[in-house]
């Protein structure tokens, strides 16, 4: 992708936040979203076939990246500049939530948010197969792999839920360490 498509692309991902944060994602109309973007109709559908495939990238964007940068501690995305990564995923990833890039919170809050609660518990699903659940079960055998990951996905989902609600008093790593003390003793 050209940097002249990239800065469309990412105009549009601008204008779609903005509306969200104002307004139910049912509400929202594809003459709102090129209208803010300030991009044509045939722009628009150029980058994206429908609505759903823009929430769907959208999405994928954000929570990709989050997902991504927790799953690899050696980047240096200004959290650790002093070379002093975490070594907990949950805490990589509750690092990068508290950053708060592109607004990522205020989706998760915002009226359509369980829109992107559902996309954000899907991405989390095969980070928790590849670094916790494969890697770190010993006990509970015979519970299925898949209601394993599904129930630890939600449990993190319905914490950071929590800690938004809360103001995000807790610290990252002492909310890692709530997480990880309920659960471990599951694997």
């Amino acid at each position: 992708m050209d940097r002249r498509q990239q800065k469309t692309r990412t105009a549009i991902f601008t204008a779609f936040s903005s509306l969200l944060a104002k307004k139910s994602y049912g509400r929202i109309t594809v003459q709102d979203i090129i209208d803010t973007a300030n991009v044509g109709r045939t722009t628009f559908y150029a980058h994206f076939e429908t609505k759903d495939d823009l929430l769907k990238a959208l999405c994928e964007e954000l929570f990709g990246h989050i997902i991504s940068c927790a799953a690899d501690c050696s980047h240096t995305h200004g959290l650790y500049s002093d070379n002093n990564a975490p070594e907990s995923v949950f805490c990589h990833l509750l690092q990068h939530l508290q950053e708060n890039d592109n607004n990522i919170l205020g989706l998760l809050s915002c009226e359509s948010s369980e829109i992107f609660l559902r996309y954000f518990k899907d991405s989390l699903n095969e980070l928790i197969r590849n670094n916790f659940v494969n890697q770190n079960r010993r006990t509970n055998q015979d519970i299925p792999q898949d209601f394993l990951i599904n129930h630890i996905s939600g449990s993190f989902v319905e914490m950071v839920l929590w800690w938004i609600k809360g103001s995000m008093k807790q610290s990252p790593e002492k909310l890692d360490r709530y997480f990880r003390a309920v659960i471990e003793p599951i694997l």
